[in-house]
């Protein structure tokens, strides 16, 4: 039977990092400060310092960071936020959570990323709707970034903020900027699969505002103003556990070196495959860090492709088989005008392959092969 390999290998970075994480997980279990230890000011500073933006603030989870944004800017009922349907269910989940509305965008069929001009028919729906369109939520999805030169300057055009969901994509660069560097808001997350990723849930808001910074540090900690036992606002519990900071401090420091190892991995899927597949484009000046590798095959049975892959031990995954406004729990939320199109077509032909650091050049040669049998070449 042919061995699988691993879709993501988390067991090679573990034994690259061994005693690095090991003795910073044991400072913690000797210093005792479980919860808001001193690992959390390290980190947070190392993520700014990283990626260059101005303040840094660490919480339990990606969906909490999304959360705690929305919070402070103060979203309500009646309130509409502009969101694509293609990504994961987080995303306008959080936008419902405050009794708000998520009006689904389309997406571009080249990087899988918020379309501007979806974008513009998704805020007349909403206005059509009786809705107030307070702010947009662009995904950078499977690692690079959105288009940011068109949807920055709609947003300011439209009176909108801007908050960047940067769960896959931190890491990567915009013409010049790094991913949480940009726009007044970003938000990523620490899965164990992210780029970068805890032994745990975990997740960051990175922000240029002095004001939403001092909000979201109350609302992390149930709304504490002086102290825990002085609530000015409604908050959460929205803290990161010291043990994830001290891993995430390591892990860190290797990840440069990480994202170069991605790119290398994602150019030879290029070469090996864009003849036979429709292979991920980045756009001119933008970068990404590859969170997942997606192709596309028009034509192809997905699912007997996936397959075919299996019996070749390669795993292969699909993100997302179901846009979120053909789900159940979302199906009831406005989209734009057109129906999503591009969204709907994008979630019956995209599959992902291997993609990891680890990923050495003679297993990337095999799942190429086995990709390209799968594909009749």
């Amino acid at each position: 039977m042919t061995a699988t390999i691993p879709f993501i290998d988390l067991g090679a970075q573990r034994r690259r990092l061994g005693k690095l994480v090991d003795d910073a997980i044991m400072r913690v279990v000797d210093h005792g400060g479980y919860i808001m230890g001193p690992e959390i000011a390290t980190l947070e500073a190392d993520l700014a310092a990283f990626c260059g933006a101005k303040h840094v603030l660490s919480c339990a989870n990606g969906t909490d960071a999304l959360a705690l944004v929305l919070m402070a800017k103060g979203v309500r009922p009646g309130d509409a936020i502009l969101c694509p349907s293609f990504t994961f269910a987080a995303t306008a989940e959080v936008v419902a959570w405050l009794g708000a509305t998520p009006v689904f965008v389309d997406v571009r069929e080249d990087t899988f990323n918020m379309d501007v001009d979806s974008l513009a028919a998704a805020l007349a729906t909403a206005r059509e709707k009786g809705l107030k369109p307070v702010g947009v939520i662009p995904v950078d999805l499977f690692g690079q970034p959105a288009d940011y030169d068109a949807i920055e300057p709609f947003c300011a055009r439209e009176g909108l903020w801007m908050l960047c969901d940067a769960a896959q994509s931190f890491g990567a660069h915009y013409k010049g900027r790094k991913v949480g560097a940009i726009g007044e808001f970003s938000t990523t997350s620490f899965f164990p699969a992210k780029p970068l990723g805890c032994y745990g849930d975990g997740g960051a808001v990175f922000t240029e505002s002095d004001e939403m910074i001092e909000i979201m540090r109350s609302l992390r900690v149930h709304g504490q103003g002086a102290d825990k036992y002085d609530n000015v606002r409604i908050g959460m519990n929205g803290r990161l556990d010291t043990m994830q900071a001290a891993v995430l401090i390591e892990k860190l420091k290797i990840f440069p070196d990480e994202i170069a190892a991605r790119e290398c991995v994602a150019q030879r899927y290029e070469a090996g495959l864009a003849d036979v597949a429709t292979t991920p484009k980045l756009m001119e000046g933008a970068t990404s860090v590859w969170a997942q590798y997606t192709i596309r095959a028009p034509g192809f049975d997905r699912s007997a492709f996936q397959e075919a892959l299996k019996a070749d031990g390669i795993p292969t995954a699909v993100y997302y088989p179901r846009p979120l406004h053909r789900q159940q729990a979302y199906g009831h939320y406005p989209a734009a005008g057109n129906g999503l199109p591009v969204t709907e077509m994008l979630a019956g032909e995209v599959v992902s392959l291997p993609m990891h650091p680890y990923l050495d050049e003679a297993t990337q040669d095999r799942v190429i092969a086995s990709a390209r049998k799968a594909l009749g070449s």
